[in-house]
């Protein structure tokens, strides 16, 4: 399927993304979904082409580009039928550390990060008791000597398993205590590789998806005071943008996979006959993909306005939100329309919607609700009252 009226970004980088794809088939994907396995063979290709380090800047060792390029290669990840939820972490989550470390943290971690030495890949935010309320998260990290001494649980944390480092939002003041609720609280950056065993627990959570997310038990965890990033008690403002970027980016892959679900719905409906005709001749099978494409040709519009904002240096938290928001809900719709044109067919393994289907149902939920993103533009653009 072309792109229509869509004009291709970056066509060098996802012609590139393209090859790469291709090398890890449909049959590759099925079998680690049926283990539950991580794709490290596809992360190292990632890795060592480059595409995992494009928001790193060159005097790191990085690619220097910026989120709309990162934006192409997932979205072409996506498109191909691949994932990229298994690695895309390492992209945006050293921009807490590129915007708010000290500039030894940056040339101690960035190139090593960019080489894929290391792997930054976990974002140590939500918790149980907490959920998207971030100001209620209750891990603690109190100040004792030279180190930190970290209690506390977090829930959601993809990738914990296969990340060297991982950044670290909790308490060091009481919320309580706290001009503001969302004051007083720190970001740790916890070398995973010396926690675990030494008061960090990892557990995993099995779910309907092949997403490597776990659990996390701090048990008196030392850290030292030196992963501290910026200043203490200012942490919620430095992961503001991260999680910006992240659900923009989460936005492009959305944007993939429904392409990937119109691919296949078209081509399907092109080769697929019954009653002696092309399945594709019935308006009551053509006008659902059709509509499909219009619903995520138009929020693949609102992504690209919302990555450039991003990389202007504009304040694009509405633009991030409405963004993932439009995207998630096109890619579904795009993925239940797919499911529908191959009639039972779409729930077989070996076409690889199914997996896909279920892979694209998350982003309405993770890494914000679409819930929580209507409350924000109907507070903060609107100018209702709170509802909550």
């Amino acid at each position: 399927m072309g792109d229509g009226i869509l004009s291709e970004t970056f066509p060098e980088i996802r012609e590139a993304v393209r090859r790469l794809c291709a090398r890890f088939p449909g049959e590759y994907w099925q079998k680690l979904d049926r283990e539950r396995a991580y794709p490290s063979e596809f992360v190292a290709a990632l890795t060592e082409a480059g595409f995992l380090s494009v928001l790193i800047p060159e005097e790191y060792d990085g690619s220097g580009l910026g989120l709309e390029a990162a934006c192409a290669v997932l979205e072409e990840i996506h498109r191909s039928g691949s994932n990229g939820g298994a690695c895309h972490a390492q992209m945006y989550t050293m921009g807490t550390l590129l915007k708010h470390g000290s500039e030894e943290q940056k040339r101690h971690y960035l190139p090593k990060i960019a080489s894929g030495e290391l792997r930054l890949q976990a974002f140590g935010v939500t918790e149980p008791g907490a959920g998207t309320d971030t100001t209620r998260i209750s891990t603690f990290a109190r100040r004792e000597g030279d180190d930190y001494v970290v209690n506390g649980q977090k829930i959601w944390i993809s990738r914990a398993e296969h990340s060297d480092l991982m950044v670290l939002l909790c308490r060091t003041t009481p919320r309580e205590e706290c001009a503001k609720p969302s004051d007083g609280m720190s970001v740790l950056l916890v070398d995973m590789r010396e926690a675990v065993g030494n008061g960090l627990t990892i557990r995993p959570v099995r779910t309907m998806l092949n997403h490597a997310t776990t659990e996390l038990f701090f048990d008196d965890l030392r850290v030292p005071a030196s992963a501290l990033i910026g200043e203490e008690g200012k942490g919620f403002r430095y992961i503001l943008s991260g999680m910006n970027a992240e659900r923009i980016l989460i936005a492009s892959e959305c944007i993939g996979d429904g392409r990937f679900f119109i691919d296949r719905a078209a081509a399907y409906a092109k080769d697929r006959s019954v009653f002696g005709r092309a399945i594709g001749e019935n308006q009551g099978v053509q006008f659902p993909i059709a509509r499909a494409y219009v619903q995520l040709s138009a929020a693949a519009e609102m992504v690209t306005k919302a990555a450039r904002m991003f990389d202007a240096g504009e304040t694009a938290g509405t633009e991030a939100n409405m963004a993932k928001m439009l995207a998630s809900e096109a890619s579904w719709a795009a993925a239940d329309m797919c499911i529908q044109t191959h009639g039972g067919f779409g729930f077989a393994e070996e076409y690889d919607i199914e997996r896909k289907f279920r892979e694209t149902r998350l982003y309405q939920v993770a890494p914000i609700s679409t819930n929580l993103i209507l409350s924000h533009v109907a507070t903060h653009v609107l100018d209702l009252p709170k509802s909550f």
